[in-house]
């Protein structure tokens, strides 16, 4: 289309002046011309619609509300970040720097144009079984750190919600009815062949606000509209009884009080999966594949140095290179007499490293039992690592042995959670030692994940060690009194559940008794088996 129109322009005058034009047209929609009065007049059009925050939330129960997720529901207006991550976790990062070479068409091109080339190279050719993986496990996530508190307390009064978006429906609508139980979602639908999306529009085209409201309510009036401050959303709004406008805040306090804290979540954000720890704005993507190349040398720096240096040295070098280590611990436990017998550590689960991190604090070798890790995670591990089989029986003849050799590292979670919870405990371990350290440990990452549901876990090293100051705390508390033991009289599951909460009380957590194999479920569709491909392990 821009080709057909530069061939109807006949004179480079006529060209100046429609690019000058546009540019204006951009730049003032962008705020830069903030005393043009145009856009004074837009805004004052928009005043005539009161602050979500002046809509009175009692006796709701029988209203219907209408809105929009973009610049309605969420405090971030931009749908780009959301295409990056479906592009990012759904497809690949080639996929998702040709998304992001396209916002310098977003200069030229007008608002369904845009969307049209965001959505054509987000969706083109990849499986509707992935992008509705990432809309389940990836995209939840940063719906709800995005929430507008306000728009979902209003939301959450009414007794029956639309939502009518713009966007592709398979984006939103498994969010919308899971976490704020929407009864209505509709998008834009997208063109399939088979399996596989093509990246067009289904026939209907881009959704309409305006005309699908018309067409879903006919004679009939919603009671509460919800939107931004857009004259689409003006126009969408006003066709309902009650109309509300969530203004962009112009202030830090205005800013606080619509952010949606973790306490106040609609349902808790335990399990999500993917590998990007920030939300892709254009600027942020741009950062992060700037420093794509030299993370990948760091990355591979650090494995280097904890997998061939002595622990010392190693630490050492992996503090120098940016690596946060927080140890906190008491003296190591000393063993009683006459015991011959290893000690058994008990972690929390953050990340594949968690025992190589605890070798390195204490700076001495020990063994880690696993429940599935891919073969390369195997073959770099620093330490010696043992599969169990889950196999009560066996695994308990297995850990009986390798306690007889020396110290032991067991995660009792036996999966990772990324969010301040921890999973129930299996009770094993209590019934195979005396002698029990508990060992709190926790992450902090700023741009990639370490770990992974449905992706490859021979990489899950390698995402971590990637991010610029990845964080480890370790926090080593004292060796559990002999009383509180299975030697002691207690039940292995007392004695798993008392570690849970003495664990969870050192972090700051919340003890759960969500297992492996929900976390798979939700997260992968699977109860995390390793197959040949080093996936869903």
């Amino acid at each position: 289309m821009v080709i057909l129109k530069l061939a109807d322009w006949v004179s480079l005058s006529e060209l100046l002046a429609n690019s000058w034009y546009r540019a204006t047209r951009k730049m003032r929609s962008y705020g830069f011309l903030l005393k043009n009065p145009s856009q004074k007049s837009s805004q004052q059009q928009a005043q005539l619609f009161p602050n979500v925050s002046k809509c009175g939330l009692e006796n709701r129960g029988s209203d219907t509300l209408v809105c929009d997720i973009h610049g309605g529901l969420l405090r971030t207006r931009s749908f780009f970040p959301y295409f990056m991550l479906v592009a990012f976790e759904g497809g690949s990062i080639f996929r998702a720097f040709l998304l992001l070479l396209s916002c310098l068409l977003s200069w030229v091109l007008d608002y369904e144009l845009q969307l049209r080339v965001m959505i054509f190279i987000t969706f083109c050719g990849l499986k509707i079984t992935d992008i509705e993986s990432v809309g389940r496990a990836v995209l939840p996530k940063f719906y709800l750190e995005n929430l507008h508190l306000q728009a979902y307390e209003l939301l959450a009064s009414t007794g029956t919600r639309i939502v009518f978006t713009s966007v592709p429906r398979v984006m939103v609508e498994g969010f919308l009815k899971e976490y704020l139980r929407v009864n209505k979602v509709m998008g834009t639908e997208l063109h399939t062949v088979g399996s596989y999306f093509t990246g067009l529009l289904s026939n209907s085209g881009l959704l309409v606000k305006h005309r699908a409201l018309k067409d879903y309510f006919g004679e009939k009036t919603p009671e509460i509209g919800l939107g931004s401050s857009s004259l689409p959303d003006r126009l969408f709004i006003s066709l309902c009884k009650e109309a509300y406008v969530v203004y962009k805040e112009e202030n830090k306090n205005s800013e606080s009080s619509s952010v949606m804290t973790r306490d106040k979540y609609p349902k808790p954000l335990i399990f999500h999966d993917g590998r990007l720890a920030f939300l892709p704005t254009p600027l942020a993507a741009l950062l992060m594949f700037m420093w794509l190349p030299l993370g990948i040398i760091l990355a591979i720096f650090r494995l280097l140095v904890g997998i061939f240096l002595p622990y010392k040295l190693a630490l050492f070098m992996g503090i120098q290179s940016g690596v946060e280590l927080k140890i906190k611990m008491c003296y190591p436990p000393a063993k009683s007499s006459g015991h011959k017998r290893g000690v058994l550590y008990v972690c929390t689960h953050r990340t594949l490293l968690d025992p190589v991190f605890l070798s390195l604090s204490l700076g001495k070798p020990l063994t880690a039992v696993t429940y599935s890790l891919s073969k390369m995670s195997e073959i770099i591990a620093p330490i010696r690592t043992v599969r169990l089989t889950r196999d009560r029986e066996r695994d308990g003849e297995t850990m009986q042995r390798l306690l007889s050799e020396g110290d032991l590292v067991v995660c009792p979670e036996g999966t990772t959670c990324r969010e301040p919870y921890l999973l129930r405990f299996s009770s094993l371990f209590a019934e195979l030692a005396d002698e029990i350290v508990p060992v709190a440990v926790n992450t902090r990452v700023s741009m990639f994940y370490g770990t992974t549901a449905s992706g490859l876990k021979c990489l899950d090293p390698i995402f971590f060690f990637m991010n610029p100051r990845p964080c480890y705390q370790i926090h080593i508390l004292d060796k559990l009194p002999i009383e509180l033991t299975c030697a002691g009289g207690r039940s292995s599951c007392e004695v798993a559940n008392y570690i849970q909460r003495l664990l969870a009380d050192a972090l700051g957590f919340e003890c759960t008794t969500l297992t492996r194999k929900d976390k798979y479920m939700m997260l992968a569709g699977n109860e995390g088996v390793v197959q040949g491909n080093n996936r869903k392990p």
